[in-house]
C-alpha cells in the first residue's frame, strides 16, 4: 500500500502504523540513514549493509510500500532515495502527538 500525501499534512493512523512498522527494523533504518545523504545505488547499500541482494530487496520493498523510499531504474541499476515528502508528514505527525492538548504550554517534554 502506498501512501499518498502531502508534505504539511500529517499521517493517519493506519499510515503511521505503516511507516513505524518499517521503521522498526534496525536494517531498514540503517538504510534510511544512509538514504538521508542523498540517492544511493542497491549496490553501494549491499556494500555498505552488508546484506544479500533478495534480503536487501525485501526491505527496499517494505520501505517503499509505506511510501519512505523512491526508486528509478538506470539500465541494470536501481537507485533510490526518501520520498521527503512522506518524511516531513511523518515528522509532522511526531509532532503534532508530542503538541497535543499543550499549545499553551508548548509541546510536551519527556522528563527522567
Amino acid at each position: 500500500m502506498s501512501i499518498n500525501i502531502n508534505p504539511d499534512t500529517t499521517l493517519s493512523d493506519p499510515d503511521v502504523a505503516l511507516v513505524c512498522r518499517a521503521l522498526g527494523e534496525e536494517t531498514r533504518l540503517k538504510i534510511v540513514r544512509l538514504l538521508l545523504a542523498g540517492e544511493a545505488c542497491a549496490c553501494t547499500l549491499l556494500e555498505d549493509l552488508s546484506v544479500t541482494q533478495p534480503t536487501l530487496s525485501h526491505h527496499m520493498k517494505v520501505l517503499s510500500e509505506c511510501s519512505l523510499v523512491v526508486s528509478r531504474k538506470d539500465g541494470k541499476w536501481t537507485y533510490y532515495s526518501l520520498d521527503c515528502a512522506t518524511l516531513g508528514a511523518f515528522r509532522n505527525t511526531i509532532d503534532s502527538l508530542l503538541c497535543a492538548g499543550n499549545s499553551a504550554k508548548g509541546c510536551v517534554r519527556c522528563s527522567q
